[in-house]
């Protein structure tokens, strides 16, 4: 049989490619702590499953292609209460933020097409743009400058014949970087004297622990080059209703996208009448509240890591996420090895490995991406046992 030569170039995730081993340990009666995936512990809002519960249908019927009225128009009022001119037609309801990748990446690019992106940069997005054809072409990034990339000298140099976009997350995942009012501004001007979309994955726009973020929808002179992603899922703790949206004042994009929208049917019914509730009945005090506690949570593990000896990382700005040089030859190696080797009183700890954030996946072989979306005093025991692991784990090797 054969497969595509596109599918193929693909990759697993390598942040849920882990998950039988995990699933072994578990049986083996280890408890294991997580800071490798992006799936908070705190509660989702009641709102959401009351909605639900209240439905009154008697079928749960297709949504509309671009999404139920009630969603859309609660979406339109989030970003007006955020300062943001968007119609009712700029949004276009997805499956999550993820779908709402795919469909941009299959709106605008072709075989052989470039897309620029900071690197370390969020896996998936090697996956949605390779399935077109396109391929990532990386900004480079460095800790020492907070992974900060919006300079003309990094990313003109590297803009040819073959980019048709830029696409970035802001807050960052995997770096937690957060671009400045002026860095976004820069951005935008870019992709319009070169004429290229900028796709700008907002999705943890509320969690910025320094100064405040500046959303790309905020300039309106860049209306015809952006498309933002969004999604319910980091911003509610609501990971699993898979409902998500693409707004852009662009009107071909949105025609061009609801084409894919129209062929998949719909986002799911229910989880849209949920996702509806948390933006109407939830605002400025629920994610202050929420703020307060990833800050207490990155103060914890910011705290406990500066303690191991041989790892390096710079303080994040937003998200939950961020990347550490971790002191062992190969932190995939050293994943192995945390699941299926080491336990202390019963528990071990699973992190990110960093290749898979890189082009490159050499430049990654020694960083691995740190979730902190636990309780603080979890996080203080998982960087335990991850310093625990690394001793086990260097010794072994000697």
């Amino acid at each position: 049989m054969k497969f595509s030569r596109k599918v193929q170039q693909c990759d697993l995730s390598p942040v849920r490619k882990f998950y039988p081993y995990e699933r072994a340990a578990v049986e083996r009666g280890i408890r294991v702590h997580h800071m490798n995936i992006g799936q908070p512990d705190i509660e989702t809002p009641p709102v959401f499953f009351e909605a639900i519960r209240n439905f009154g249908g008697k079928v749960v019927e297709y949504a509309p292609a671009p999404g139920m009225e009630v969603f859309v128009e609660a979406a339109r009022k989030y970003y007006q209460g955020l300062g943001y001119d968007v119609a009712r037609d700029d949004i276009l309801t997805t499956f999550g933020g993820s779908e709402a990748l795919e469909v941009v990446m299959a709106c605008i690019l072709e075989e052989g097409d470039e897309v620029l992106v900071p690197e370390p940069f969020y896996p998936n997005y090697t996956t949605f743009v390779s399935i077109t054809g396109a391929k990532i072409r990386p900004i480079p990034t460095s800790a020492a400058d907070g992974y900060h990339y919006a300079r003309r000298e990094l990313i003109e140099p590297l803009i040819n014949e073959h980019t048709r976009a830029i696409l970035i997350t802001n807050p960052g995942n995997p770096t937690g970087a957060v671009l400045t009012r002026e860095e976004a501004r820069l951005m935008v001007d870019i992709v319009k004297e070169h004429d290229l979309f900028l796709i700008s994955d907002e999705v943890y726009r509320e969690i910025v622990y320094t100064g405040e973020i500046s959303s790309m929808l905020a300039f309106p002179d860049g209306a015809e080059h952006v498309a933002v992603v969004d999604s319910v899922s980091k911003r509610f703790s609501c990971t699993g209703a898979r409902v998500g949206t693409l707004t852009s004042r662009n009107k071909e994009l949105i025609h061009q996208a609801m084409k894919i929208c129209q062929g998949r049917l719909c986002a799911a019914t229910l989880d849209q009448i949920g996702a509806a509730a948390l933006y109407n009945e939830l605002g400025p005090e629920y994610h202050k509240s929420v703020l307060e506690e990833y800050t207490r949570r990155r103060e914890a593990i910011v705290t406990a890591l500066k303690k191991l000896p041989g790892v390096e990382f710079s303080d994040p700005e937003g998200a939950f996420y961020f990347m550490a040089t971790l002191p062992v030859d190969d932190v995939e190696k050293l994943q192995y090895f945390l699941l299926e080797e080491f336990s202390d009183q019963g528990e071990t700890v699973m992190i990110t490995p960093g290749a898979g954030f890189y082009a490159d996946p050499e430049m990654g072989r020694r960083m691995a991406r740190i979730a902190y979306v636990t309780a603080p005093e979890d996080l203080t025991r998982s960087v335990e046992l991850l310093g625990l692991g690394i001793e086990a784990y260097n010794r072994r090797g000697n």
